[in-house]
């Protein structure tokens, strides 16, 4: 696979990985140019864990990828995997923390083969401890993490966030610490072990929430669509929909007031400094949405936004696609499957000014690269055809 110039193209990945998680990390690798093989099961007739291979989500999670189907379980299966983790630069895995052991695919066991190997793991909850030995699921993640409990609105009980954001940073996580690893296996010459899981990315995603708790043992609770801290930010009502409105710091709130028409809001008791505004949040959001209603969301974000206040759309995902800056900013990219087609898929996030990512190829077939890539290993097609007799690809 050619990728002449971009970031990543001289390491070589081995793709473990199933569901959300792992592929969100390999993504980030693949989509940068690295040579990702994704290692699958031979098809067994059961529906796989990921779900329909041509639906969108899949189709979105898997470009950029070789496939190669191989038993693991087989002795057969996991020579050729010894052999492939001898010219690999990074393995990544989202298994069960116990199963990796079982098929041989421990850092311990792959170190042994090439020391230079970095294996990357994304569990649940870790690799040990309490709960090392469950198996994990996005939303258990969120609610153990503390996401639910500050999502939603006042007394409506918990709620989980509309994107599996647990998944998506734990992925995320482990995309940066394989960035970690290799750079500094050039100053080593050795690899490790890589490991984040998705309690560890919903802990630490918390943020500026969780160091309330931590330096001022505060609590958070649910805010609803107000910031729990700087007020007035929210959603307000229009006279066509609603808007977002964020107001931070004394300057931004005088500018707010006056482009309201309401420059009496800056002396008003009730709303002087912020923490009178978030002592009377509700009759601040009161009267804000007695101002905004007269007019539409277009006026008031254009209005604000012009003096410098922050104000926006709260876009259904038609509209997001069709907003002018998505769109300039190119985070629709199309893709074109040798049996669906083109359609589209979400592009990365990251600009580089040299060396830009590159969606290159369609998410691969169940195996479509299988007899190539045994190919490169050296297995003559007598050989190749036995595995496929056997069962072992």
């Amino acid at each position: 696979m050619l990728r002449p110039g971009m970031p990543l193209s001289r390491f070589k990945v081995l793709d473990l990985t199933r569901v959300r998680a792992g592929p969100t990390c390999v993504r980030q690798l693949a989509d940068w140019g690295a040579d990702v093989i994704k290692i699958e099961a031979p098809p067994d007739g059961k529906e796989a864990l990921g779900g329909d291979r041509d639906n969108s989500d899949f189709q979105n999670l898997h470009r950029n990828k070789r496939s190669l189907t191989l038993n693991l379980k087989s002795s057969v299966g996991r020579e050729v995997f010894y052999k492939l983790v001898e010219d690999a630069d990074v393995v990544v895995e989202n298994y069960r923390p116990d199963v990796k052991y079982r098929l041989g695919a421990d850092y311990e066991t792959l170190s042994k083969i090439n020391e230079r190997i970095i294996l990357v793991s994304i569990s649940g909850f870790g690799q040990d401890g309490p709960y090392g030995d469950r198996a994990g699921f996005d939303q258990i993640a969120q609610g153990m993490g503390g996401l639910m409990s500050i999502t939603g609105a006042p007394g409506e009980g918990p709620m989980r966030v509309g994107i599996p954001v647990a998944d998506l940073c734990a992925g995320m996580f482990a995309a940066q610490g394989t960035m970690l690893a290799l750079l500094e296996r050039e100053v080593s010459g050795k690899g490790q072990w890589v490991r984040t899981s998705l309690l560890e990315a919903m802990v630490q995603m918390l943020d500026f929430q969780a160091a309330r708790y931590l330096k001022e043992g505060e609590v958070p609770s649910q805010a609803g669509n107000d910031h729990p801290t700087g007020i007035p930010t929210g959603v307000f009502p229009t006279a066509d929909g609603s808007i977002n409105i964020a107001v931070a710091g004394a300057a931004i709130y005088e500018r707010f007031c006056h482009a309201l028409a309401h420059p009496d809001w800056i002396d008003d008791e009730r709303f002087a400094t912020a923490a009178k505004r978030s002592e009377n949040r509700v009759d601040m959001n009161a009267v804000i949405g007695e101002v905004t209603k007269t007019n539409t969301s277009k006026y008031w974000i254009d209005l604000l936004n012009d003096v410098g206040c922050p104000a926006g759309p709260i876009n259904s995902m038609d509209e997001v696609f069709a907003d002018p800056q998505v769109k300039y900013l190119e985070m629709s990219v199309e893709v074109d499957h040798p049996r669906m087609g083109k359609f589209g898929v979400v592009n990365q996030a990251i600009k580089m000014s040299r060396t830009p990512s590159a969606v290159r190829t369609a998410t691969p077939d169940q195996g479509e690269h299988t007899d190539d890539i045994l190919g490169e290993l050296g297995y003559e097609e007598s050989v190749i055809a036995k595995m496929h007799a056997s069962g072992v690809v």
